[in-house]
């Protein structure tokens, strides 16, 4: 089987790889996420898993490179990574009551070669209504401050979470589906971990 990489710090995006039993190796990469921030969101996850990828694949002799972004979009507004406790509790106050969707772009690209394939995935979560005092109680738990959109739905973020339409592993970083698909087409059995 080609060697996959892992082109993301992201413990989320690991821990998802794993429970799907594929052996893989992590290289975070280091890309300028401000170049991409005029694009529509769905192309720009796309391009920024893409740029992700291809940093990664350009240092390795060989394997497969997955590369991710994810992003949350609420009324037009790109909400990204907090980069304070306040600055997450305003962005929890303002997807309280409101729907809000979440893009995670994927992309996988193989080095040597250089041969690539990307797609995105888009759900749609609703919150319920936040009191002052949940958000306070949330972000003093630290969670919100590595998550895109300022929650974690597989943890205590699940709390603030009314509904979901579309894929759920997709807000916690990583449609599964999608990579499985993506990895397919590269000729990788994501059953039995064999490639062609």
């Amino acid at each position: 089987m080609e060697r996959l990489i892992l082109a993301s710090a992201s413990p989320r995006r690991r821990e998802l790889l794993q429970r799907i039993g594929l052996s893989f190796d992590v290289r975070p990469s280091q890309v300028d996420e401000s170049n991409f921030r005029d694009l529509p969101p769905a192309a720009r996850v796309e391009a920024l898993a893409l740029a992700k990828a291809r940093a990664v694949a350009g240092t390795c002799k060989e394997g497969l490179v997955i590369g991710a972004d994810t992003i949350v979009v609420c009324q037009g507004q790109v909400l990204g990574k907090p980069a304070s406790p306040a600055e997450a509790a305003a962005m929890l106050a303002f997807l309280s009551g409101r729907t809000h969707t979440v893009y995670t772009g994927v992309a996988v690209v193989r080095a040597p070669g250089g041969e690539e394939k990307f797609t995105h995935a888009s759900t749609e979560v609703t919150f319920r209504q936040l009191a002052p005092a949940v958000i306070s109680a949330y972000v003093a738990t630290g969670e919100p401050l590595d998550k895109a959109g300022a929650y974690g739905i597989q943890e205590r973020g699940a709390l603030l979470v009314e509904r979901i339409n579309g894929d759920y592993f997709n807000v916690v970083g990583l449609p599964l589906v999608k990579v499985a698909e993506l990895l397919e087409e590269f000729g990788v059995d994501v059953w039995g971990g064999e490639g062609e």
